[in-house]
């Protein structure tokens, strides 16, 4: 990566101000992101257990300077991704569906190692974050401070970057001859173009968005593994997942009009209404989507009239870690 320095969008600013309930707080994040007593303490005061050298090592402006440049790849690989869709489903349509048992308990197993990392490292900082500087200041501050975090920093690059390997869901679900639904490509597609657009811009939401997603996923890919392992593991934990789903994407949207209401009120809110236009439209959808799956699956009496019984393998977002796997993000 070639240490290349832009300019930050939110600006170099530490001391920020934010008026609600006709009650301004002022938060002095000046104090950069130190070592004491062999600790990694951020400026928000954070102090993490423990850290990589790699975690140390990663300066977070060279990354969101190279994504500033970059993020259009993120449309090369989309393109790529619809492209083999079509084209693996036309090639595998006369052919014998390929088992891949064993790469897919590998695959899922080290995503769900990955996710579950992540989530460790970004879940303790939120609820240190929301307890000490409450919801708006999680919703609207980022800036210097935000990027300093060299730790918090190395979790959102990878999160960014992990969208691209993830796509690699759907080659097992299409060189399997699985069901694909629309939920399942829809969701890899945006998000992908929506993290990497986002990300050199270092959004103040993006800290709710990346937290929650490594959060359900930890468990998502856990559930996944253990059903390509063959384990017995009860529907209501696939329910489960999906539940969380929902309540993922209803606090996506609510971030945004969080975030929203912030700004209009004339705080200074690290995150442009483009952008918040575009997250709430995108979580919307996914949540019209993931609930009309809900119903689907778990809610409707096939014998009702007009009815249809889900398929073997779209009964669940996460059946046997191989079906339709729409995608439980």
């Amino acid at each position: 990566m070639t240490h290349r320095h832009y300019k930050l969008r939110w600006g170099d600013n530490t001391i920020f101000a934010l008026t609600q309930n006709n009650q301004t707080v002022i938060y002095d994040l000046t104090v950069p992101p130190r070592q004491e007593n062999g600790h990694y303490v951020t400026s928000t005061n954070y102090t993490y257990g423990f850290t990589f050298n790699f975690e140390e090592e990663f300066e977070v402006k060279d990354y969101t300077g190279w994504m500033m440049v970059n993020w259009w790849h993120s449309i090369i690989w989309t393109s790529m991704y619809v492209s083999f869709i079509f084209a693996g489903q036309y090639f595998m349509r006369v052919r014998p569906k390929f088992e891949l048992r064993g790469i897919l308990v590998v695959w899922n197993i080290f995503l769900a190692v990955f996710s579950t990392m992540g989530a460790l490292r970004t879940a303790p900082e939120m609820v240190h974050l929301l307890y000490n500087y409450g919801l708006g200041f999680t919703v609207c501050i980022s800036g210097k401070p935000f990027l300093d975090n060299r730790v918090g920093g190395f979790w959102n690059w990878m999160f960014t970057l992990s969208k691209v390997p993830e796509l690699g869901d759907t080659v097992f679900i299409v060189l399997r001859k699985q069901p694909l639904i629309f939920l399942h490509w829809y969701h890899h597609v945006t998000v992908l173009l929506y993290a990497w657009y986002s990300y050199s811009d270092y959004i103040a939401t993006a800290r709710w968005f990346v937290c929650m997603n490594y959060l359900v996923h930890s468990v998502m890919y856990s559930y996944y593994a253990l059903k390509a392992l063959k384990f017995r593991v009860p529907r209501w934990v696939a329910m489960s997942i999906t539940t969380a789903q929902l309540a993922q994407m209803i606090m996506g949207a609510a971030v945004n009009i969080w975030a929203y209401q912030v700004k209009q009120a004339g705080n200074e809110c690290h995150v442009s209404y483009d952008n918040i236009k575009i997250s709430l439209l995108m979580y919307t959808s996914y949540f019209v989507l993931f609930a009309r799956f809900f119903r689907r699956a778990y809610v409707v009496n096939p014998k009702q009239v007009g009815a249809q019984p889900a398929k073997k393998g779209q009964e669940s977002l996460a059946y046997e870690g191989k079906s339709s796997k729409g995608k439980l993000e």
